[in-house]
């Protein structure tokens, strides 16, 4: 497991180097490609060497236990898998009104038009095929909306996709650092990028 964090004073780094001495199997991972959580997780799949790598936020929203389904579903042959909210079974508890609004319409959206195969193209929480990443490339720089590019660089491609239903909870201490006003046209290219052809 790789934690990546942004700065040698990120308030979590001692509570995380405490627990990477306790569980071998985790690693901090400083950011060496910027800050913010677009090069942090570009920064992870460049440390990863796994043929499955699962991004997930730090904050304890996602639920981890669903990791290896995710993985699963890139074993068995797609390229992205998505733990989806707004699908049978999914639900979201918190979070902002117009937040919560605007993912759940782009994400129905892309599903219901475009046919990417996810009705949640904006969580985060997703499994990836390395392969399938290393030929598309990322070009993110900013924010979160890795998710939405590598499921319409999928969708251009003509490659699978699915989704499983999670149940997303708000963060119950500390803050979201979520630009919803900063990102939003990143998020928009990708958007329309999904809806081409």
């Amino acid at each position: 497991m790789l934690i990546v964090y942004d700065h040698d004073d990120d308030s979590t780094l001692p509570t995380l180097k405490q627990l990477a001495a306790e569980v071998p199997t985790i690693r901090p991972i400083k950011n060496h490609l910027g800050t913010g959580p677009a090069t942090a997780i570009r920064t992870g799949f460049a440390t990863s060497d796994a043929p499955v790598v699962v991004v997930t936020m730090a904050d304890g929203c996602d639920d981890p236990e669903q990791i290896d389904q995710l993985t699963k579903l890139v074993e068995r042959g797609v390229v992205v898998a998505c733990a989806s909210r707004y699908v049978r079974g999914g639900q979201q508890v918190g979070g902002g009104l117009f937040k919560r609004s605007l993912s759940r319409f782009a994400g129905l959206s892309l599903h219901y038009v475009a046919r990417v195969g996810t009705r949640d193209a904006t969580n985060s929480f997703k499994a990836y095929s390395r392969n399938f990443v290393e030929s598309v490339g990322i070009e993110s720089d900013q924010g979160f909306e890795i998710g939405i590019e590598l499921v319409a660089k999928a969708k251009r491609a003509r490659l699978p996709v699915a989704e499983i239903p999670t149940i997303w909870l708000d963060r119950s201490f500390g803050e979201s650092k979520f630009k919803l006003s900063k990102w939003a046209p990143y998020y928009l290219k990708w958007y329309f990028h999904a809806l081409g052809r």
